[in-house]
């Protein structure tokens, strides 16, 4: 880490860090940066607030598309695996989307990148349904969606669900704390107390603080203080997220912020620690609400597309004359693109064969098609859907 860029920050401090690397076993006396505690809102140019306002205007029509929708969790599955493959994608893990979208209707063994991309669905289904609940964002929360996330994997050690007990670096060309790109505050008390410090501002009452600046200015802080081993940035992506929902900016968690960040990836990084450099404000948050702006918009046009599909499908099936079961699949196709008889027979409630002879017709009409890649039983594909969630 360049200690000389952040030894002036006026919105934290370096400390010396010194000791010995139990991974690498090599000695290391080096500097880490600790962030202050969270103010009030900053001061921000007027341009750069009138990129907080675009960003505002975006999640309420975001909110307003998902108010449209009977059923909103139906759009949650796929908007939720798109994100899980992205920001998963972000921090270096990668599976390719179909798979992520076909995992629950095919049986073959998974692989352990996409079994860490599904532990992001269950850790931010975990913190949708606390959310729902009415709780607040507590430390415990944080440590528990830090334990379903890397659950299987290669971080989960005793350290999985607690706040870090070691030293961590962020980048760099080498595996030493010298050449790394940023290294956070080190651990102990006065990180747990940081943590517990971010916590409770954002859950303080929210009085005139914008929450699109509150979710910029709490995305930087958890993402400087890097309170796990492993998983920060994905756990502080879904924070933005549940942040958002526990101030009633959004009422179901259809936002998709990953991919705009993953094609900007440099970026985002600098930004971050521009912030902690020099205390300016204005480019990360006109930064991040540019990145909030385009997510929503794009994740409502995606809700509007995808719904637009399903209104075709169901037009197939009336114009065919068919209904039941047929008609009961269609409806189920924007939340699992991917359907396997056997799955699908006990999902509706129909035997085996009544369901095989539903998913034939739609084969019949185009709405669904056999995969190559069946594998163990033979799954099948809305390719429509498919498309909407794939385009870049």
């Amino acid at each position: 880490m360049d200690v000389e860029r952040f030894r002036d920050s006026p919105v934290g401090h370096v400390v010396r860090l010194a000791g010995i690397d139990g991974r690498t076993q090599r000695s290391y006396d080096h500097w880490a940066y600790v962030a202050d505690q969270l103010a009030a809102e900053p001061s921000l140019q007027g341009a750069t607030w009138r990129v907080v306002a675009r960003a505002g205007h975006a999640l309420g029509r975001l909110q307003q598309a998902g108010r449209q929708v009977p059923q909103p969790a139906l759009l949650r599955r796929p908007t939720l695996r798109r994100e899980a493959q992205s920001t998963s994608a972000l921090e270096g893990t990668y599976a390719p989307l179909e798979d992520v979208l076909e995992a629950e209707a095919s049986a073959d063994d998974r692989s352990a990148e996409l079994s860490e991309v599904l532990n992001y669905v269950d850790a931010a289904e975990l913190g949708f349904a606390w959310v729902a609940d009415g709780r607040p964002l507590t430390v415990g929360l944080l440590a528990e969606l830090h334990a379903t996330l890397v659950a299987g994997t290669t971080a989960d050690t005793e350290d999985s669900g607690r706040l870090r007990r070691i030293p961590v670096a962020i980048g760099g060309r080498g595996d030493g704390l010298e050449t790394s790109r940023f290294v956070p505050m080190p651990p102990g008390p006065a990180l747990t107390a940081a943590v517990t410090d971010l916590v409770d501002w954002v859950e303080r009452p929210p009085g005139d603080r914008d929450p699109v600046v509150a979710a910029a200015m709490a995305h930087y802080q958890f993402e400087t203080l890097h309170p796990f081993n492993d998983g920060n940035g994905r756990l502080g992506r879904l924070l933005v997220v549940l942040q958002l929902l526990r101030q009633g900016v959004i009422d179901e968690p259809l936002l998709s912020v990953s991919p705009w960040f993953e094609q900007r990836r440099p970026k985002y990084q600098e930004h971050l620690a521009e912030v902690s450099a020099t205390g300016d404000w204005d480019a990360w948050v006109s930064f991040f609400a540019t990145g909030l702006e385009a997510s929503a918009t794009d994740t409502a046009q995606r809700v509007h597309d995808l719904l637009a599909v399903e209104q075709e499908y169901l037009h197939r099936v009336a114009d065919a004359g068919l209904s039941g079961a047929v008609e009961t699949i269609v409806r189920g196709l924007i939340a699992a693109p991917y359907v396997r008889v056997a799955r699908l027979s006990e999902a509706i409630g129909r035997t085996y064969q009544a369901t095989n002879t539903a998913v034939a017709r739609l084969v019949e009409l185009d709405v669904l098609r056999e995969t190559p890649r069946g594998g163990r039983g033979r799954v099948f594909v809305a390719t429509a859907v498919v498309e909407v969630l794939l385009r870049r």
